[in-house]
């Protein structure tokens, strides 16, 4: 009798030793399963469609601005996301962010062209660029390839990566006041097309 109860203590024991500190923080989330945009919601009329298991921004025939929101909210959190661009590549990532149709509040995570500040931060119809890489890290980007963006977000803290390579690292009053979702854009113009694959979040704080 002794040894079953020793046996089972020490099984009880193993167990809390390999969950203690597994938190919240510890939880990614999947924002794209793969096969629909269930979770997101569109704003405009630019094309968002899922092909071959990736997610896809293409340009419309108003070739306008277009948005592809979470219907989540996530305040504090680490981002990470694949992209290609397949044609032009102007897009971004929004965090914190709201819209009502397509004019959002938030801020942008750039998503570009080479040399166009991939990685740096953009508050739309506010105070436009807070921060740009240098031009050394911007020579991470792959154009027409897989790239990597991770995006840190905690408080007024947001420190991106593109391809393992440091961008920006800022701080900033008016984002740490923030809240919102996830969007991301396909920028005014026509002619682009961005392919995006394994999106996942890891909450921070909750």
């Amino acid at each position: 009798m002794m040894k079953t109860t020793l046996s089972l203590f020490s099984v009880l024991l193993g167990l809390a030793v390999m969950t203690q500190g597994v938190t919240a923080e510890d939880k990614t989330i999947s924002l794209f399963n793969g096969k629909d945009l269930a979770g997101w919601k569109i704003h405009g009329t630019e094309k968002w469609y899922v092909e071959n298991g990736e997610l896809v921004c293409e340009s419309g025939p108003d070739g306008e601005y277009g948005y592809l929101a979470t219907e989540e909210q996530y305040k504090d959190f680490e981002l990470t996301v694949e992209f290609k661009q397949s044609a032009d590549g102007n897009s971004g990532i929004f965090f914190r962010s709201s819209l009502d149709g397509t004019k959002i509040s938030g801020w942008q995570v750039e998503v570009a062209p080479p040399n166009k500040n991939s990685g740096g931060v953009y508050e739309s119809y506010g105070r436009g660029w807070l921060i740009k890489p240098e031009a050394e890290e911007q020579k991470a980007l792959k154009y027409g390839e897989w790239n990597t963006m991770k995006i840190r977000v905690v408080g007024g803290h947001v420190t991106t990566w593109l391809n393992d390579v440091q961008m920006i690292d800022l701080k900033d009053e008016k984002i740490g006041k923030a809240n919102g979702s996830i969007a991301l854009q396909i920028h005014s113009g026509g002619g682009i097309k961005v392919n995006w694959r394994n999106l996942n979040v890891k909450v921070i704080g909750k």
